[in-house]
């Protein structure tokens, strides 16, 4: 019987920097915290030249206001077109009247010929908070006896909980005020959960996948 070999080479676990996302917050392997947060944009180039210099000196007093570094990051993709199309597939299977299918079959047509020859592109903007506190300490080896007498695991655990929930009001806190600065000019932002951070991490990674819907905002 032949044997099985086992894969010995990295793993894509260890090319990204997590440890864990909790409540929203991404936790890296140092320790430090990262809130990331989902921004709406905004069309300049179809604003008066007043409206324009009014939204770049909002920007520019929004970052001489902070005092922490933020990353303004744009995450771009082929539009996905198969749930629209779907759609419009089973309004066809509604449809009573032949004229009215007709035209939505060729509208489906050209729907499907505009997205190959023209590249439609999504994009999503965010805004990345980040907190460095102490890292997570870890518990120091102990004998058996401390273990089972002392309750050493118990103690680290409400130490570390203890310790996350104190640098995520930190966390939150600055991102407060992040979001109030960039509604100064008009930019919404709302920030993501636990799923919608770990849907981030996935499109980044898997590039050549379809790209999993994240919500937009106010939905």
């Amino acid at each position: 019987m032949a044997e099985t070999k086992k894969y010995s080479g990295s793993r894509t676990q260890d090319f990204i920097p997590v440890k864990e996302i909790r409540d929203g917050i991404v936790v890296l392997e140092d320790g430090s915290l990262r809130a990331i947060l989902l921004a709406s944009a905004i069309n300049i180039a179809l604003k008066s030249p007043d409206e324009q210099q009014a939204v770049i000196m909002q920007f520019q007093g929004f970052l001489n206001s902070i005092e922490f570094p933020v990353e303004i990051a744009v995450q771009s993709r082929r539009y996905d077109i198969k749930p629209y199309l779907l759609t419009l597939e089973r309004r066809i299977e509604q449809q009573e009247e032949e004229l009215l299918r007709l035209q939505t079959r060729e509208y489906i047509e050209f729907i499907k010929w505009f997205n190959d020859s023209v590249n439609v592109m999504s994009k999503k903007f965010y805004v990345v908070v980040p907190y460095t506190g102490s890292a997570f300490s870890k518990a120091p080896d102990q004998n058996i006896f401390q273990q089972l007498f002392l309750g050493s695991k118990k103690k680290n655990f409400q130490e570390e909980s203890a310790k996350f929930e104190e640098q995520r009001s930190q966390l939150e806190q600055r991102v407060a005020i992040v979001k109030g600065g960039l509604s100064r000019f008009g930019v919404r932002s709302e920030q993501l959960n636990t799923e919608q951070a770990i849907e981030v991490f996935y499109n980044m990674f898997n590039p050549g996948e379809s790209h999993r819907n994240i919500p937009q905002l106010g939905q």
